[in-house]
């Protein structure tokens, strides 16, 4: 790939802007911690893997800035936490890369707040690392239950975009590809934020891998009037039970892939699993502004004073999910077995 997602130099964290694609190719440098925490809500980075490793290059950045202007180190680090937390509720990657920061500067109590701060890059970089780790190895075994020539439909985008590299769903279709399978994705465009038809679309066609787009309410008729061997989509916070909360949109994908007797796979690290959850029911679901959903590209495209809801995800039940791919290997229904006996693996 000739592009990278995010990018820490030691001081500073390097984005792509998301919100730029596919016309502009912008990297934007960030000093300041607010400013990264301020990204990660206006989805300049997006993706829940891609979040969580933002989130803890952010925290490291917020201690190193503790120790620079030789204010009261903990202190600020507890509104760091807390300002990190407030960015976006669903994805649940983000809470577990704050609650391992934290974890690892309680850890090192009694150290100067420069050693602490070191150790926390230090974290920030394993997290990281472990998560391009991940992505590979859910490519393997995503890439292992596809047929040497497959017909895949996407939505959303959980690539290289979505994780510090490589990617999730989009990762299971890279290293198909890689290892010679033929493989061909129709991608969903993803309204209201476009993420399908803005990023992996650009993403794949980037890999030189065949890729079609279309609209939304395409997919039940493409599913109906063509071969799709296989849906595969990313998650933002999965339940105990294989409830997964995805990019709004995804349930009905689910049904329409159930209905049509398509396999439908998950793909996302265990770090994506929240086992404090026992079904879909308890996850939160973000809302965002109207102004997504009225206008594009700051055209507007709907009249002024309509009411609007606008949910940022959506729940696919287990029973729709033929498996979930994760790094440490395929979990099949029953899930809350199947997830539980990866877990120990962790």
């Amino acid at each position: 790939m000739n592009f990278f997602t995010l990018k820490f130099t030691g001081e500073k964290l390097i984005l792509i802007d998301q919100t730029r694609l596919p016309t502009e190719e912008l990297y934007v440098e960030y000093s300041d911690w607010r400013e990264v925490a301020k990204s990660i809500t206006d989805m300049i980075v997006r993706g829940a893997p891609a979040i969580g490793v933002t989130a803890g290059y952010g925290l490291a950045m917020a201690a190193q800035r503790a120790v620079k202007d030789g204010v009261d180190f903990d202190g600020l680090m507890e509104e760091a936490y807390e300002v990190f937390r407030r960015t976006r509720p669903t994805a649940v990657n983000l809470f577990w890369a704050i609650e391992r920061m934290k974890k690892r500067a309680a850890a090192l109590k009694g150290n100067s707040p420069a050693k602490i701060a070191e150790e926390l890059v230090r974290e920030a970089h394993a997290i990281s690392d472990e998560d391009v780790a991940s992505c590979k190895a859910m490519g393997k075994f995503g890439a292992a239950l596809l047929p040497d020539e497959c017909v895949v439909l996407t939505h959303c985008n959980a690539g290289a975009l979505a994780t510090a590299d490589y990617g999730t769903a989009l990762g299971v279709i890279r290293a198909a590809s890689e290892a010679g399978k033929k493989i061909s994705v129709y991608s969903d465009e993803t309204r209201p934020f476009l993420q399908g038809a803005r990023l992996t679309s650009w993403e794949l066609m980037k890999d030189g891998i065949d890729v079609t787009l279309i609209c939304d309410n395409m997919a039940g008729h493409l599913m109906k009037t063509r071969k799709i061997d296989a849906v595969i989509v990313g998650a933002d916070r999965i339940a105990a039970n294989g409830d997964t909360a995805n990019k709004i949109g995804t349930y009905s994908v689910s049904i329409l892939a159930k209905t049509h007797n398509i396999p439908f796979y998950v793909v996302a690290p265990l770090s994506t699993i929240d086992f404090s959850m026992e079904s879909g029911d308890e996850i939160p679901i973000e809302e965002r502004s109207p102004a997504e959903v009225t206008a594009w590209g700051g055209v507007r495209v709907a009249p002024e004073g309509v009411k609007v809801w606008n949910p940022a995800f959506d729940v696919s039940p287990a029973q729709n999910i033929t498996a979930i791919i994760t790094e440490l290997g395929v979990a099949r229904p029953p899930f809350k077995e199947s997830l539980a006996a990866l877990k120990k693996g962790i």
